[in-house]
């Protein structure tokens, strides 16, 4: 039986917002399906952190990483465009994302179990060191071995629908072909393909780095970490009252890639 992962997550996401009493919140998804044996993936510890997880390590007969993307509607990205804390819709935005990506895990984790294979969640933040603040498992960089998109120099991935949005992962013994992953997404670039950030391309660009309110972005590309967390933590205790948004964004929105591809 073919599973059309768009389909599929489009139908968590649509029955979530109707559960929430909320409308188009989320735009389309993407979706892609990635070897666990893609040679990128044993470069992981070394690209992003030593404690970064295989998907052997999570899984031991691990065959296959499934990889979603939910763009953030408009509304939500414009929202956030005034300078000072992230806007209440940005972190309301956040903190339902966060669940409506264990939504869409726990079912694809059910359809899966059901169909004889196995499946194993990653949570879709809070997975990183405390002490260095580096993912145990990246979303991101999973998507962009796949070839879902380039990174931007705000260290944020664009993908055909932007940047503005939330990346969810599953790890399953399932094969590709085995199990008949399908989407209904044109053709994902190949991991070689056109760089999308503009400022890589022509240095043309700049604006996110610019909008950061703690100036977190150093000369040559050096990132400060515990800056940004610092103001994303300032947001949480600003909204606790609504549950936990320990994020910013104002680096994500009034981009070119905000909601699109700029290279295009």
């Amino acid at each position: 039986m073919k599973l059309n992962l768009n389909k599929f997550v489009l139908k968590c996401i649509n029955s979530f917002e109707t559960e929430q009493g909320e409308a188009n919140m989320w735009g389309q998804p993407l979706t892609t399906v990635l070897s666990a044996e893609h040679p990128l993936i044993s470069e992981l510890k070394q690209m992003v952190s030593p404690e970064h997880f295989f998907p052997a390590e999570l899984l031991p007969d691990a065959k296959s990483i499934v990889i979603f993307f939910i763009p953030f509607d408009s509304r939500i990205i414009e929202s956030n465009l005034l300078a000072g804390a992230a806007s209440i819709e940005w972190a309301r935005t956040y903190i339902l994302t966060n669940q409506l990506l264990s939504r869409i895990n726990d079912e694809l984790e059910k359809y899966i179990i059901q169909h004889d294979f196995k499946a194993e969640k990653v949570k879709p933040t809070h997975n990183f060191s405390e002490e260095t603040l580096m993912s145990r498992w990246s979303h991101r960089h999973l998507a962009w071995i796949a070839g879902m998109g380039t990174f931007g120099i705000n260290n944020m991935l664009i993908t055909s629908k932007g940047c503005c949005g939330r990346f969810g992962s599953l790890v399953t013994n399932a094969d590709m072909m085995e199990f008949g992953f399908s989407t209904d997404d044109s053709k994902v670039e190949a991991f070689q393909g056109v760089e999308k950030c503009l400022n890589k391309r022509n240095g043309s660009c700049g604006i996110c780095q610019k909008k950061c309110p703690v100036g977190a972005y150093k000369e040559g590309g050096v990132f400060d970490r515990h800056k940004c967390y610092k103001v994303c933590l300032e947001n949480a205790q600003l909204y606790k009252e609504i549950g936990l948004a320990d994020a910013c964004g104002k680096c994500l929105v009034g981009l070119p890639c905000s909601s699109k591809d700029p290279s295009k």
